[in-house]
């Protein structure tokens, strides 16, 4: 994974592993902790055998794998010199989400009970080459239109397609990994198309609900073919 132009930060296959760890370790310490039961509804299905067998966590995540383990991985797309390799990219698996967007009138007259604010959004294009840096000028461009800066904003999340390209956008960034990623993200728990974005905004959305601390969640994801997203919400 490499990119040029104006952003020719490529990370090291070792940084790109120690990521993927961290995703994963991350994941596993917030599931036990119960960080996901008010995202996650969870569904009855048919087994093998027949029988009624109940999922109510995400199947990806291999919190237990280790470093040296995925080091062993040889890279996917560029064989010599390539860094991305199956356990620092986002896993190809199923997924759905649900967003309840509302006016504040709706909010008032249905009587609802909203999880944030939704403060503002920007999408933006880039070199298709560069796809990846997508979310740096997503998020800006949002965080402009919202007149917040950098330092006023609690929580980060990205979506995690590969490490390299994550790690890319957090060192143009600046990002503070304190308040970035802090649950896992793609790597960990897969990255299941046109759902991901629901799950980023959920989590975001339900962390004002677990914790009273913080005003302003950002989530953004970089979009095949040259784009970006971001989001800006704010505690309602």
């Amino acid at each position: 994974f490499r990119l040029s132009l104006k952003y020719s930060y490529t990370p090291s296959e070792k940084e790109c592993d120690e990521f993927a760890i961290r995703s994963q370790q991350t994941w596993g310490h917030a599931k036990a902790a119960g960080v996901f039961d008010l995202e996650i509804s969870p569904v009855e299905i048919k087994g093998r055998k027949g029988q009624t067998e109940l999922v109510d966590a995400d199947e990806h995540p291999r919190p237990d794998t280790t470093l040296e383990k995925i080091s062993k991985l040889k890279p996917v797309f560029k064989k010599d010199g390539g860094v991305v390799t199956a356990a620092n990219a986002s896993g190809i698996c199923d997924g759905a989400g649900t967003v309840v967007l509302a006016t504040e009138e709706a909010v008032t007259e249905h009587g609802l009970t909203p999880l944030a604010r939704v403060v503002s959004y920007h999408v933006t294009g880039c070199d298709p080459k560069i796809m990846g840096i997508g979310p740096v000028p997503a998020i800006r461009g949002a965080l402009d239109r919202a007149n917040v800066s950098m330092s006023d904003v609690d929580r980060f999340e990205i979506n995690e397609a590969f490490a390299a390209q994550f790690l890319a956008c957090a060192k143009e960034l600046e990002l503070d990994m304190e308040k970035t990623n802090l649950h896992g993200g793609a790597i960990s728990l897969g990255h299941p198309l046109a759902a991901s974005g629901s799950r980023i905004l959920a989590h975001l959305a339900n962390e004002f609900r677990r914790k009273d601390e913080g005003n302003i969640h950002v989530g953004s994801a970089c979009i095949g073919g040259g784009q970006g997203i971001a989001v800006v919400l704010e505690r309602a």
